[in-house]
């Protein structure tokens, strides 16, 4: 699962984290250069954050190349994982709750881990804590194929969660240092766009490994971050952490203040209720679910995985501007909503078919959901301050749920049945969505301040 923090925070990097918060940034960017803001407005797209007005513009800095390709092998080798992970957990004579238990470690580990990381970057600079990172989650990874029992496998991957969350927050503050500001819409949607190709790829491949042996996968998940980590250190241009200005910005936003703004209250809980879910459940209970109550195997669970990934894909195409044009809780509500009918209806299917369509329901309501969450956060912190502790507490509760989620679900699995595990796991997210009803809306508030 954490591997989906891996993926998480990857698939919230490619997702949410990093494509928001840069195409803010642009935005900002942009009202501070006169003729830049003309420009969009003589164009007609006055809302625009991807980038897209400057068709002319030069081509993506080599640097910025080099990491698209990282993030493709990463999510990738990922999904190789992601569909035989909790079967290969069960291998050891364990129920479900103990698979999922596999899966919450390493996101507990990116948790407690997360601090020290972000000393790290500090300390030694971006670059060095990416390969480190990326080296310690392939030598984590590989051991887990040779575990030989149910501790093994977890001490493994809970060792794994260390390196995550280095080359995660690492990867985010390379893309977001060499991203030209004329362009970061640009690069957040073609670093968005790498990482769920290897996301739709990875479960397939990863399927159809498992053919060959449950261990196969792992060994193949290292092998592709060992490349990646070979191309960031001989391909990607030095970048010394001395060089970082952390202290110039202006006074930082509390976290008292932010728990003072309805929409930020809002956010945490969809931010839980979207961690348990999609990076929880879906990565945990899902696959179980396809392989015990359905009888698909290992390939069902990854196609259940890439249709996911395939539906968010989709539905990213249009949920940015939708949310910078209809504003964030439409989209945040009718995201949740969407996420938590089909993922109460997974547990009711009986057939690949309807386990298939309400997996790709979920990965469009996802896809609904997280640009426009990301947005109202940003929308709360505003552009000319740092947030850094607020959006730490807002990541966290999303790990957070990842952990208790997978782990909830599980027992429901194992005492009532599939159909009370999903269940309440799309009860949660519905939940999540009334909280936003009383919420403000965030996106207006930036347009009459700079009226």
């Amino acid at each position: 699962m954490v591997h989906i923090l891996l993926v998480t925070d990857m698939f919230q990097q490619s997702q949410t984290p990093l494509p928001q918060h840069t195409k803010d940034d642009g935005i900002m960017s942009d009202r501070f250069r006169p003729g830049k803001a003309l420009r969009r407005q003589n164009s007609g797209q006055p809302g625009r954050t991807d980038g897209a007005p400057q068709p002319a513009a030069a081509g993506l800095p080599r640097d910025i190349k080099v990491m698209l390709a990282a993030a493709f092998l990463i999510a990738l080798g990922f999904g190789l994982v992601a569909p035989v992970l909790p079967q290969f957990a069960t291998t050891f004579d364990v129920g479900a709750t103990a698979a999922a238990v596999i899966v919450s470690i390493f996101a507990f580990m990116r948790l407690l881990f997360a601090p020290a990381g972000g000393a790290l970057i500090v300390k030694l600079g971006e670059r060095p804590v990416y390969v480190a990172g990326l080296l310690i989650v392939a030598a984590s990874t590989a051991a887990c194929a040779f575990a030989q029992n149910y501790w093994q496998l977890l001490i493994f991957r809970g060792l794994g969660g260390a390196g995550s969350v280095m080359f995660t927050v690492a990867s985010m503050a390379l893309v977001v240092r060499l991203a030209p500001p004329e362009s970061r819409g640009r690069v957040s949607g073609a670093y968005a766009s790498a990482f769920l190709i290897g996301n739709v790829c990875g479960p397939i491949v990863g399927g159809l490994l498992a053919g060959f042996g449950l261990r196969i996968p792992f060994l193949a998940y290292a092998a592709a971050l060992v490349l990646a980590a070979l191309v960031v250190q001989t391909q990607l241009s030095h970048v010394p952490g001395a060089s970082r200005k952390d202290g110039s910005q202006p006074s930082a936003m509390g976290l008292r203040e932010a728990l003072h703004d309805s929409a930020y209250r809002a956010g945490l809980f969809s931010s839980f209720a979207n961690g348990w879910a999609t990076f929880g459940v879906r990565m945990a209970t899902v696959p179980l679910f396809a392989v015990a109550a359905l009888g698909g195997g290992t390939t069902a669970a990854g196609w259940a995985l890439a249709v996911f990934a395939g539906g968010n894909a989709a539905a990213l195409t249009v949920s940015g501007k939708l949310a910078d044009s209809l504003g964030r809780k439409p989209l945040l509500i009718s995201g949740l909503v969407l996420t938590g009918v089909a993922t109460a209806g997974i547990g009711l299917t009986h057939d690949m078919v309807w386990f298939l369509a309400a997996s790709a329901a979920a990965g469009i309501g996802s896809g609904l959901l997280g640009p426009a969450q990301q947005a109202a956060i940003a929308d709360v912190i505003g552009s000319e301050r740092s947030g850094g502790r607020v959006l730490a507490v807002f990541q966290m509760v999303s790990d957070a749920g990842a952990i208790i989620g997978p782990v909830l679900a599980g027992l429901l699995a194992d005492r009532l049945g599939y159909g009370w595990a999903f269940g309440v796991t799309g009860a949660v997210l519905v939940i999540a969505a009334a909280g936003w009803l009383p919420a403000r809306e965030t996106f207006r508030r930036p347009v009459d301040s700079r009226a």
